[in-house]
């Protein structure tokens, strides 16, 4: 019996986007036409516009499959931190431990952004994606921080953007810079602690 659309469409989305991710990370965010994406997932221009506008909201749902597993996988890996004296520099040490996978999702995210800063309309919508983002990892910090002993002098949320800033501006470095020498995370996750008893207050 042949499966109606409704049970048709996760297998539907989860072909474009895995097609647009690859071919996001082959060729690029603009390199890549609607005509790409769904010839390599072997569908039709139809079936992606009854489940996508365009390929920004199509970016977006990768966006938050991504925010998914990264907050699912901090979460999973958080749960036995009790005692540590440096909880926030054991989360960005997750962040900084990244595959090659993780450095082809932060190309093709870092180009997103870049797109987005031109439409502001698109800027918008991202803005409201990441802070999906900063909300989960807010959550995580503020628990570790907790667990610790210590109350960040400053929001949560703020605490979250600040790991994030410095997590994407190393990786930003990352992929220019190869060599062990010029990989500058291990100073970062020795400075990390020092800027969070600055920004923080232990409890009593």
């Amino acid at each position: 019996m042949p499966k109606s659309p409704t049970k048709r469409r996760p297998a539907t989305v989860a072909a474009l986007t895995d097609s647009a991710l690859a071919l996001f990370a082959e060729r690029g965010f603009h390199a890549t036409s609607i005509s790409d994406i769904v010839q390599r997932a072997g569908l039709t221009r139809g079936a992606f516009y009854s489940n996508f506008r365009d390929k920004e909201e199509l970016f977006l749902a990768l966006y938050d499959a991504h925010t998914d597993r990264l907050l699912s996988g901090l979460r999973h890996q958080t749960e036995s931190f009790t005692d540590d004296a440096d909880p926030v520099a054991r989360v960005f040490d997750l962040l900084a431990t990244h595959d090659a996978q993780e450095r082809s999702w932060f190309l093709v995210s870092m180009e997103f952004t870049l797109h987005a800063a031109r439409h502001p309309d698109v800027a918008r919508a991202l803005a409201g994606h990441e802070e999906r983002l900063n909300t989960g990892l807010a959550e995580i910090l503020g628990r570790c921080l907790e667990s610790s002993g210590h109350t960040p002098d400053v929001s949560p949320t703020a605490l979250a953007r600040l790991v994030v800033a410095l997590y994407e501006g190393l990786t930003a470095m990352r992929v220019t810079h190869t060599t062990t020498d010029a990989d500058p995370t291990p100073l970062a996750r020795r400075a990390l602690p020092h800027l969070v008893r600055a920004l923080g207050i232990p409890r009593d």
